[in-house]
């Protein structure tokens, strides 16, 4: 019997992607599908390329009251700005619903951490503790499968954090001294109209932004802390590039007499039998070309005996790996299906 799931604020990107991936997804059925916007409407009427594939589908209400009365809805996706997430999160897990959230509000273990980036009260922090931080490849299941609320990473962070984690558990790499320059497309700002992304200013155009202190630092920080085991703090600039959809992101860290073959021995052991990881030759550089529209992660390294550092790169599709596709790679975990259901 499928299981029956929910979009709320499905109308973003991130949003209309997932109503894409559950639609067709073997093992559950796409219940309920929220907008505040377009309540109302027909799905193929907002999302033209669903036309005559959701006839009987419709855009209802964002409203959490109602959301908790729908007792034939069991998973609910939570595809909203950071700050609102939460007050569809607290009723929709009191309720005994498994929550997936994509936005910021549940990644941070620490609600002081959220008022330093975040600039707010953090809107529920008694259910930080409640949340588990998922990135599949790296969280153990015995720390989230028995949780309610799962909290998928953000597109910067899983980028920088695939390729490193591993690597600062295994102590290949010391905590000191890591930089990262990364770039997205301009889809990783969300659907919204501002002057910046607008065609005319963003094509034949990049910049960097968010320095010195992108709000992913926090994120990126807290997790690589804990993979080390101590406090790691990292230089992360960020960067719009003029393309839809992509993370391409740069690591730089000191080798300390490691070898590039160490590197790939922990990656190996971390990442095999993994479908949504490619572990590349050493010189073979990802491309966001290559990602896109996929849930998968390319990464490699190179050794620089000029600098004595490692040279880390790594590229996904932003919405895919980076948001809905991992949001739906963690469903499919977390309720028993395969781990590429859908995804493939």
């Amino acid at each position: 019997m499928a299981t029956n799931v929910g979009i709320v604020g499905a109308s973003g990107y991130s949003g209309e992607l997932l109503v894409r991936l559950l639609l067709r997804h073997p093992e559950v059925t796409l219940k309920r599908v929220t907008s505040r916007q377009h309540a109302g409407k027909p799905v193929g009427s907002v999302i033209p390329e669903l036309r005559g594939q959701a006839a009987d589908l419709a855009f209802s209400d964002s409203d959490p009251r109602a959301l908790v009365a729908d007792s034939e809805t069991d998973v609910f996706f939570l595809a909203l700005p950071h700050g609102v997430s939460s007050s569809f999160a607290g009723p929709l897990v009191e309720s005994g619903r498994k929550v997936i959230d994509l936005s910021a509000d549940f990644r941070l273990n620490s609600a002081a951490l959220y008022r330093e980036y975040y600039g707010a009260e953090h809107p529920l922090p008694d259910l930080l503790g409640r949340a588990a931080y998922v990135l599949p490849e790296l969280t153990p299941d015995e720390s989230w499968k028995n949780t309610t609320l799962a909290a998928s990473p953000g597109c910067y962070p899983t980028s920088v954090l695939v390729p490193l984690v591993p690597l600062l558990r295994g102590k290949v790499l010391g905590a000191r001294g890591i930089s990262i320059v990364a770039f997205s497309g301009v889809s990783g700002a969300g659907r919204k109209l501002s002057e910046d992304f607008l065609f005319c200013e963003r094509a034949e155009s990049a910049k960097a932004y968010g320095i010195p202190r992108h709000r992913h630092l926090s994120e990126i920080e807290e997790q690589l802390s804990s993979a080390a085991g101590n406090k790691v703090v990292v230089q992360f600039v960020p960067h719009l590039a003029p393309m839809r959809r992509g993370i391409a992101t740069t690591i730089i860290a000191p080798a300390e007499g490691r070898s590039v073959d160490d590197l790939y021995a922990c990656w190996r052991e971390a990442f095999d039998g993994r479908p949504f990881v490619q572990v590349l030759p050493s010189g073979r550089t990802p491309d966001t070309s290559h990602v896109t529209g996929s849930n998968r992660v390319d990464l490699s390294a190179v050794l620089d005996e000029r600098t004595g550092n490692f040279v880390i790169t790594s590229a996904l599709d932003n919405l895919m790996k980076g948001a809905g596709g991992q949001a739906v790679q963690i469903m499919n975990l977390w309720l028993g299906f395969g781990e590429t259901e859908g995804l493939l």
